[in-house]
């Protein structure tokens, strides 16, 4: 299965689940990649920490080669590196990601990924991070994906941009991936005591959204898991916001349905 963390809002926590959901994946023995196509490289630096500096090969190495042309091309695993936890392999993201986007976008590249993946037999679970911002690289994963997970933080202007997110994901599915659906809403930072966020959630679910439960809680304890570069899963196996990771990561399992 093929997952997409997609929100064309900022900070509303698509790298946090998307490493945290990958790692939860690995943790129980499913082969499990995750793909950084973000050029600011959160998720790779959560994965390595400070071997994220090292890394010399990258998704935009995979993605400049289709600019040339060769008699041979690397495939997408010779890109893919391994993390510090079992069963968990890293597309690594790069800043060159911005330098090449304009030339990938013209020259129309958005099945790259897709036509790459499809080829993959070696893992059970990926997990694609993105930008935040519908841009080629977003299109590309949302092309290359089977499931969309659209995070939401409990705020009234991420609730007004779920509209026209919703509409790009379905002009995805008609003109490019009739296989993509939308797995879910994630609802992250939520506070179950404030009237706010408690509101937005029980509006999205009167409207008909798939809202996916549990809600992730609020936690300074996700700051230390991005310090130490150790997901939540990894670093306090017991605490509230891992039990939830958990809980949702059981959702998105084929027998289980959003809650609508």
């Amino acid at each position: 299965m093929r997952y997409v963390v997609f929100n064309q809002k900022g900070g509303v926590g698509k790298s946090t689940i998307a490493c945290n959901l990958a790692a939860i994946s690995a943790s129980q023995g499913f082969r499990t990649l995750l793909i950084d196509l973000d050029p600011q490289g959160n998720s790779t630096r959560y994965l390595l920490g400070a071997a994220a500096d090292e890394v010399r090969e990258t998704v935009a190495e995979f993605f400049e080669q289709t600019l040339k042309f060769t008699l041979r091309t690397q495939a997408i695993d010779e890109f893919i590196i391994s993390t510090p936890f079992e069963c968990l392999h890293l597309l690594p993201s790069s800043t060159k990601l911005e330098e090449i986007h304009g030339k990938l976008e013209s020259r129309y590249k958005l099945y790259k990924l897709r036509d790459a993946l499809a080829q993959m037999t070696a893992y059970d679970r990926v997990y694609i991070d993105t930008p935040p911002a519908l841009n080629f690289y977003t299109r590309s994963a949302l092309i290359a994906a089977q499931g969309c997970l659209i995070p939401f933080d409990c705020d009234d202007f991420s609730r007004r941009a779920l509209y026209s997110l919703m509409d790009s994901v379905q002009e995805i599915q008609v003109d490019h991936n009739p296989g993509l659906q939308v797995t879910g809403i994630v609802v992250n930072q939520f506070q179950p005591r404030a009237k706010l966020p408690q509101r937005l959630v029980q509006e999205l679910i009167a409207e008909g959204l798939p809202v996916l439960r549990p809600y992730l809680s609020a936690s300074v304890k996700v700051k230390e898991s991005h310090e130490q570069s150790l997901p939540m899963v990894h670093l306090n196996a017991r605490h509230k916001l891992t039990l939830e990771y958990l809980a949702l990561h059981q959702a998105l399992q084929p027998d289980q349905h959003a809650e609508r």
